[in-house]
C-alpha cells in the first residue's frame, strides 16, 4: 500500500468511532468488530478475513499516540486542498510553502523531517521525506524504499490469580499476517529473487524538474518498492506476506497485574517483502481469586477468627502462594487489625517479593448450645464486675 493510499483511509469510519474518540473507546469498538470478523468465528468468509484486516490496520494506527498524530496532521494538510494552493508559493531554501501572508509552511515542522518523529514505520515520513528533493541529486536516495516493517498486533489472554502471580506458559492461537512460508518472505517463487529497479536504481523514486524546484515521485515501474519480481511467488502473489494461523508459546513472568501489557519483538505482522515483523503485545486479564487479594506487591487475605482468640491470643494456619505458614496473633488483638508476613506476597522477577498482609475479622456464632451459652453469660457478669466497658467515653456516654 502507498503512502497516499495509506493516508486516503479513513480508519476512524473503520472503526465507527470519531476523530475525537479516547483510547478506550477505539479499543471498545475494535474488540465488537474483531469478535464479529475474526477468520475463527467465519471460516471461508473472505470478506469477513479482508474486514477483519482492515478494523486491524486501523486500530494499530490509531492506538499509537505518534501514529495518531501523524495521521491526523496529514489529512488535514491534504483536506486542506494541497499544499499552499492560497496563493503562496514555494521555499526551497526553508523546505516549506508560502501562505497567502508571505508565510512559511514547514513539512518538516510537523512530520520530524529527518529526525525521529519522520515515521519510522515507513508511513507518512516517507511520504514527505521523499516528495520534494531538497537540493540532493539523483544519486542522493530518498526514505520512500525504506523497508516497510509490519504493523504490531494486539490479543489479550485471561489468567487465573495464581497464575498471574507465579508466572505461567500460555499458548496464543493467532490469526494475522505472517512471513510467507513459500518464498520466506521476499515475495518472489522459489529459487529466483527480485532484480533492483533498472528505472529509479532501486531508490523507489524518480526526480523530474519544474520550474525552479526539483520533484521527486514514487517509480510506476517499481511501485516505489526499488525492484522488481519477474517471477511471483504463487502462494503470496509477490507481496512476501500470508494470512495465516499459527500458535505462540508466550512466557508469563511471575507477579503481572490485571491488564499489563507483555510485548514479543518480532511476533505481530511480516514486513513486506523480507522487511522487519511488527511486535504483538498481550494484554493480561486475571480473574478473581477466592481467598487471596493484592495490593501492589503485597498480597491480602482476611481470616475469621473467634473472639476469645483475639482475647486470649492464638497461633492461624494461613495459606499462601506455596503452602501454610503460622501467623501469631497477640493476646488482645483487635477485631480488623492486619498482621504482616514478610516475603510471602508477589513474587518478582527481580528483586524482593512483596508480603502477606493477613485481616482477622471475627466470626459471630449464629446459633449457641446451652453450656455454651451459660458460660458466655457467665463471662459477660464476669467482664461486666471487672469494670470493662466496651462503650465507656462514646458518644458522650
Amino acid at each position: 500500500m502507498s503512502q497516499r493510499e495509506w493516508i486516503e483511509k479513513d480508519f476512524y469510519k473503520e472503526l465507527g468511532v470519531s476523530s475525537s474518540a479516547t483510547t478506550d473507546e477505539i479499543n471498545k469498538a475494535y474488540r465488537k468488530l474483531a469478535r464479529d470478523n475474526h477468520p475463527d468465528a467465519n471460516p471461508g468468509n473472505a470478506a469477513a478475513e479482508q474486514r477483519f484486516k482492515a478494523i486491524s490496520e486501523a486500530k494499530s494506527v490509531l492506538i499509537d499516540p505518534a501514529k495518531r498524530k501523524e495521521y491526523d496532521e496529514a489529512r488535514r494538510l491534504f483536506a486542506s486542498g494541497g499544499f499552499g494552493r492560497q496563493g503562496g508559493g514555494f521555499s526551497p531554501g526553508a523546505g516549506g510553502f508560502g501562505g497567502g501572508g508571505g508565510q512559511t509552511f514547514d513539512v518538516g515542522d510537523i512530520f520530524g523531517g529527518a529526525g525521529a518523529g519522520a515515521g519510522a514505520d515507513g508511513s507518512i515520513g516517507d511520504l514527505f521525506g521523499g516528495l520534494f528533493n531538497r537540493g540532493g541529486g539523483p544519486q542522493q536516495r530518498t526514505t520512500s524504499n525504506r523497508p516497510r516493517r509490519g504493523s504490531d498486533v494486539e490479543t489479550e489472554t485471561t489468567l487465573a490469580f495464581r497464575e498471574a502471580t507465579q508466572g505461567v506458559t500460555v499458548p496464543l492461537r493467532l490469526t494475522s499476517p505472517s512471513s510467507c512460508t513459500t518464498c520466506h518472505g521476499s515475495g518472489a517463487k522459489p529459487g529466483t529473487s527480485p532484480r533492483v529497479c533498472p528505472r529509479c536504481n532501486g531508490a523507489g523514486v524518480v526526480n523530474r524538474n519544474q520550474g525552479a524546484f526539483g520533484f521527486s515521485e514514487p517509480c510506476d515501474d517499481c511501485r516505489g518498492s526499488g525492484s522488481i519480481i519477474d517471477d511471483p511467488c504463487a502462494d503470496c502473489r509477490g507481496s512476501g506476506v500470508q494470512n495465516r494461523t499459527r500458535t505462540i508459546t508466550v512466557r508469563v513472568p511471575p507477579g503481572v497485574s490485571d491488564g499489563q501489557k507483555i510485548r514479543l519483538a518480532g511476533q505481530g505482522e511480516a514486513g513486506l517483502r523480507g522487511a522487519p515483523s511488527g511486535d504483538l503485545y498481550v494484554t493480561v486479564r486475571v480473574r478473581p481469586d477466592k481467598v487471596f487479594g493484592r495490593s501492589g506487591d503485597d498480597l491480602t487475605i482476611t481470616v475469621p477468627v473467634s473472639y476469645g482468640e483475639l482475647v486470649l491470643g492464638t497461633t492461624l494456619s494461613i495459606p499462601t502462594l506455596e503452602g501454610r505458614v503460622g501467623v501469631k496473633v497477640p493476646p488482645g488483638t483487635v477485631d480488623g487489625r492486619v498482621l504482616r508476613v514478610r516475603g510471602r506476597g508477589v513474587p518478582k522477577k527481580a528483586g524482593t517479593p512483596g508480603d502477606l498482609m493477613v485481616t482477622v475479622k471475627v466470626a459471630v456464632p449464629q446459633k449457641l448450645d446451652d453450656p455454651a451459652t451459660e458460660a458466655l453469660r457467665a463471662y459477660l457478669e464476669a467482664e461486666k464486675a471487672s469494670g470493662f466497658d466496651p462503650r465507656a467515653g462514646w458518644a458522650g456516654a
